[in-house]
């Protein structure tokens, strides 16, 4: 990924962790209720982590960090899942972004550590480890935001409050991770 392309991903989940602090502050997680709330910081989180990934000057949570974060997050959410606290579909794909962001993270090039332990996705020149996972992974993500930017067209006005920014987020935020899963093969 050229620097340029990397600043503009960058700023662009940098935007979309603006709708998901609106939410975090407006919405009323009393009625929506905790599922809800426990998505949209799972959503804020994520956005972050990518931020910080396709940063060219990296950032200033090293890629341990990060890991120990994904983890955490992956298993909470495919607990979450499993137990059915949530809407599964929820749960489940907040999961699998965080283990795809994990898998990321994980399968970055990490011999020279000319950056030192930071992420640095954005300016490595070789490729991810093990492409056929990043394949699939790329492959759901784009389906993925296919699907969330149908359903952010056919609920427009009539769902609940912030339900047309969290479908509209997830659609971006799948399609830039595919992109980025694509552009790690």
């Amino acid at each position: 990924m050229t620097v340029p392309l990397a600043w503009l991903f960058t700023v662009l989940f940098a935007l979309l962790a603006l709708p998901c602090v609106l939410r975090l502050v407006r919405l009323d997680y009393v009625s929506l209720g905790h599922r809800v709330r426990n998505g949209d910081l799972a959503e804020l989180l994520l956005v972050v982590a990518m931020v910080a990934m396709l940063s060219p000057v990296g950032g200033p949570i090293p890629a341990a960090g990060w890991q120990a974060v994904l983890v955490l997050t992956a298993g909470w959410f495919a607990v979450s899942a499993w137990r059915g606290r949530a809407e599964g579909h929820g749960c489940a794909h907040h999961a699998l972004s965080a283990a795809a962001m994990l898998y990321m993270v994980t399968a970055m090039p990490h011999g020279g550590m000319v950056h030192g332990p930071w992420l640095t996705m954005s300016t490595m020149d070789t490729s991810l480890a093990w492409p056929v996972v990043a394949l699939v992974a790329a492959v759901y993500f784009a389906l993925d935001a296919a699907r969330s930017g149908v359903v952010a067209l056919r609920s427009r006005g009539t769902a609940a409050p912030g339900h047309a920014s969290r479908t509209l987020c997830r659609a971006a935020m799948g399609a830039g991770m595919g992109v980025m899963l694509l552009a790690g093969v």
